[in-house]
């Protein structure tokens, strides 16, 4: 290839979680590609979770720990949400990496089709695709980070684990996620793993992977939310709207309201939610529940008053709140699952992002 001539900047996207010797395989490309590296750390701003364990900055921080001194200069780092939305996602990635390369006329796009979550690379025909299994051998690339998160939240050892992972991730990287496993959040997500997986369990002798359909409630007073705070497993102590599964013998608007009761003790009559009642989305993302498959559909109520009707948190929820709609934005990493980006899209809380 004669790209390296070209191109002014390599962009790499990824999550990282965590950053190994793969994803290591991929920067060096990127770094041989161009003099200036643009890294999108994808799947920013969430709660910590047995997917998303690492921050966007802890992520950034390992990656430029893999580094010499002097090649970190030419690398720039953007935290990426998920917007669970293709246009709306590539939209905003184009956007941040225009004004990091505002001046480059050429820029390549670094990537590894490992298996069908790789078809965002196909996003962006602007841009000189380089597939490393044009460039690399691709056996440094068949290592997995879902793989090296079990065995981080499984083992009853931290040294066991680290030892299992040795030949996968570098050894800053090591070395790093050693001394994160003393933080007081390492021992409350491999508590939740171990939930997660028994949970899983139960369901593994159905014929098929389970789908599971449940109904959400976005209530809005006066430029207000009405929010919980979850009061157990998974998710406890993060914010959510409050909802759950659809029962065997009710519609989606019942089970939507009935369990807006059961966790809020809303005291507003039925038939004003039912008219109050102005858009229901489905929200079906494969990835957006770590306990499998599962599909919501959110209600967005507006009730239209300038009080707050009584709340009272009950069933799975520790408190029930009515939230300032302004003060939403800044609890983007307090949500549960895809809940703000629930709230996002009935609200426009991040319109003038992307």
């Amino acid at each position: 290839m004669n790209t390296s001539r070209q191109v002014e900047v390599a962009v790499l996207i990824g999550r990282f979680q965590p950053f190994h010797n793969g994803h290591a395989s991929l920067l060096r490309l990127a770094l041989d590609t161009a003099a200036k590296v643009v890294i999108v750390i994808g799947s920013s701003f969430h709660a910590r979770s047995t997917k998303n364990p690492f921050t966007w900055q802890e992520r950034a921080t390992m990656i430029a720990e893999t580094l010499p001194e002097s090649e970190r200069g030419r690398v720039s780092y953007i935290a990426m949400r998920d917007y669970y939305d293709d246009t709306r996602w590539t939209a905003a990635v184009c956007k941040q990496v225009e004004l990091h390369a505002s001046a480059a006329r050429h820029i390549a796009l670094i990537g590894h089709f490992k298996d069908a979550s790789s078809y965002y690379l196909h996003r962006f025909p602007q841009w000189h695709l380089i597939a490393v299994d044009e460039a690399l051998d691709v056996d440094a690339l068949s290592i997995n980070a879902t793989s090296i998160r079990k065995v981080l939240f499984e083992a009853e050892n931290i040294d066991v684990s680290l030892a299992v992972i040795d030949q996968h991730v570098p050894l800053c990287i090591r070395q790093y996620l050693r001394a994160w496993s003393l933080l007081p959040h390492y021992a409350a997500l491999a508590s939740e793993h171990a939930q997660l997986m028994a949970y899983k369990a139960t369901w593994s002798g159905a014929p098929y992977p389970p789908v599971f359909s449940t109904a959400d409630a976005v209530v809005k007073a006066d430029e207000h939310v009405l929010l919980i705070q979850r009061g157990g497993f998974p998710g406890k102590g993060l914010w959510a709207l409050p909802g759950g599964f659809i029962e065997q013998d009710e519609r989606v608007i019942q089970a939507a309201i009935r369990e807006l009761r059961e966790e809020t003790k809303l005291a507003v009559l039925t038939s004003t939610l039912e008219n109050a009642l102005l858009d229901v989305k489905v929200f079906d993302h494969p990835g957006r529940s770590q306990r499998g498959r599962t599909i919501t559909h959110a209600h967005f109520f507006d009730l239209k008053t300038e009080y707050f009707p009584d709340v009272e948190g009950a069933d799975d929820a520790a408190t029930a709140s009515w939230v300032p709609i302004a003060n939403l934005r800044a609890m983007e990493e307090h949500f549960f699952d895809d809940h703000f980006h629930i709230l996002d899209c009935f609200l426009g809380l991040t319109i003038n992002d992307a």
